[in-house]
């Protein structure tokens, strides 16, 4: 034909090239497809080929593209979504139970008959740890003490581990050298609690990790290939609550070498981002060099599927534990542990050197982010931002503040005009809420997690689980089904306590899910690619049992994913 033919032709037959094109592998129609598009439009029917969507529509547009081979799917008035994403994970988590399953814990008599279970099965004299069991959950909300770690076992060091601090036993003390005189000399950061009446040890430290050793004793070690295996069923479990992208918050290299292995492999069932982790201690030059080998890696202009997008890093402590970096004192607390009463948390890294890391990674066009749970913590790494951006804009590389639970109102609007992210975990508003109430009260809790602000205000929040140990979406620590994140994000409700968590600050019911869609993606450089379904992105997309929009709204967080795709692949159904 004739360019001149061609061109007549084409404005004669405008669907010509869809009806030479091939049919599609797939269509779903007679249900609610919500897009999460620009304007959130919502239709009845799409089609899928080659990966990707093909068309969306009304029943009748959609269906007149099926072809003899198409596999047609009546939705039976169900909903269709883009497929989930969690922006802060740690899959390391499906080894947590690898050695023995590990109850709940919700009391320190819980704590203190699973450390009883633990001296039967471990020899005299080696270490004991319970990880990640929060004071903030605990129904007595305080550390168990000194002395009942010691009434349980009296000849085994204990550790009671919540992240960056610990409660140790007192033979956990001595073997660590921990004694009333001990003073931190290296120059990191780290506090000792001591008791104001002896002048002794009460056993709590805060970021003193580097420092004391307690070595358990377990079953061997898993091999590659039980770690693998454990892997690949998180993923497996990730895709049955509907997630189809994750970023890992702390990725490891042999972390990041398993991703590459299960990708090739064919059994990388999320898209994965990966925020790789440097050392922070040190002179700047070591430093320096460690971020160079995540610079250099390959990944870093990894494709959708498998991506290094930056680093992260932990400036301050925990709002769990005690140790936030905040703008004021945290209080003398019984609940903490606190004796202080100048304390204001601890921060990791001095300000000249944060900007110094922010300056590096974001020079290398990467995402920084840091742990910044204080609101202390936030306007450094704020502070940090605007020093870099006075030079070279921080906005495409998608700069971001991890956890950000405290901000304040001028952290806010400072994040949005810089162009810089959040990733925020609406489960520890809901489970830890009712101590962080008793401890700071209604006023300093203002902005504890202030998301309908930020969407306001023009910033970029996306949602996360900050999923630590076990493999199941509501047992794990830090729950991970986001169905009860969209709940808590759009109800503000929490745990144990009578109203909602500072109300005025709650999501629709669409945002809550442009939270966990298209938001995620823009933080983790996916939007071309997923977080909304478009014609052209990719297939991954989610069947639901019930409207997400129009559901009894204590229904959500019980939500079931039917069937889930990644890329038009069928990598979950439910039986």
């Amino acid at each position: 034909m004739r360019p001149h033919l061609f061109t007549l032709a084409s404005a004669i037959f405008p669907l010509l090239p869809s009806a030479l094109s091939a049919a599609p592998s797939l269509i779903l129609h007679g249900g609610k497809v919500i897009t999460v598009d620009e304007k959130f439009s919502i239709h009845q029917a799409l089609a899928v080929e080659d990966g990707k969507i093909l068309a969306i529509g009304s029943d009748a547009e959609v269906t007149a593209l099926k072809g003899p081979d198409t596999q047609v799917i009546n939705l039976e008035g169900k909903t269709v979504m883009p497929g989930l994403m969690d922006s802060h994970v740690h899959p390391r988590a499906a080894m947590t139970e690898f050695d023995h399953e590990i109850p709940v814990m919700e009391t320190i008599q819980d704590v203190l008959d699973y450390i009883a279970t633990r001296v039967k099965a471990t020899p005299e004299g080696s270490g004991i740890v319970v990880s990640q069991v929060f004071i903030t959950r605990l129904k007595e909300q305080r550390y168990p003490t000194r002395a009942e770690l010691d009434s349980v076992a009296p000849k085994h060091p204990v550790s009671f581990s919540t992240g960056p601090d610990a409660m140790l036993n007192s033979l956990a003390l001595q073997m660590n050298g921990i004694t009333k005189d001990f003073k931190i000399t290296d120059g990191g950061p780290g506090k000792v609690e001591f008791d104001p009446k002896s002048g002794e040890p009460t056993g709590l430290l805060r970021e003193m990790g580097r420092f004391v050793k307690v070595k358990q004793v377990s079953k061997a070690a898993p091999t590659p290939e039980e770690t693998y295996a454990r892997t690949k069923e998180l993923f497996r479990d990730y895709n049955s609550v509907g997630l189809t992208s994750v970023c890992d918050r702390g990725a490891s290299p042999d972390s990041i070498a398993r991703y590459e292995s299960m990708l090739k492999k064919g059994d990388l069932t999320v898209r994965m981002r990966c925020s790789h982790t440097f050392g922070t201690g040190g002179m700047w030059r070591t430093v320096e060099q460690s971020i160079d080998k995540v610079i250099e890696h390959p990944l870093t202009k990894g494709d959708d599927m498998l991506r290094i997008i930056g680093t992260k890093i932990w400036l301050d402590g925990g709002m769990l534990t005690g140790s936030a970096y905040m703008r004021q004192p945290w209080g003398v607390s019984q609940i903490y542990g606190i004796s202080d009463p100048a304390f204001k948390g601890t921060l990791n890294v001095p300000p000249d050197k944060l900007r110094q890391m922010v300056d590096k990674v974001t020079g290398a066009g990467l995402q920084f982010t840091a742990h910044s749970v204080g609101d202390g913590a936030v306007h450094e790494l704020l502070d940090a931002y605007e020093e870099v951006n006075a030079k070279r804009s921080i906005r495409d590389t998608r700069s971001c503040i991890t956890h950000s639970n405290f901000m304040s109102k001028e952290a806010v609007e400072r994040a949005a005009k810089l162009g810089v992210m959040m990733d925020i975990q609406p489960i520890w508003l809901h489970l830890d809420s009712r101590t962080l109430l008793a401890q700071f009260g209604q006023d300093r809790t203002r902005w504890f997690q202030p998301l309908k602000t930020i969407f306001e205000t023009g910033g970029i929040v996306g949602g996360g689980s900050d999923h630590m140990q076990k493999i199941g979406s509501f047992r794990s620590v830090n729950p991970y089904n986001p169905w009860l994140g969209m709940w808590v994000a759009i109800t503000r409700k929490a745990k144990h306590l009578d109203a909602p968590m500072h109300p005025e600050e709650a999501l629709t019911r669409e945002q809550a899910i442009r939270f966990y869609t298209i938001n995620n993606a823009k933080i983790l450089f996916l939007e071309q690619t997923a977080g909304s379904l478009e014609k052209g992105k990719a297939a991954d997309l989610i069947l639901v049992d019930r409207d997400p929009l129009t559901c009894p709204m204590d229904d959500l967080p019980q939500a079931s994913v039917l069937k889930t795709w990644l890329g038009g692949k069928l990598v979950y159904e439910r039986k």
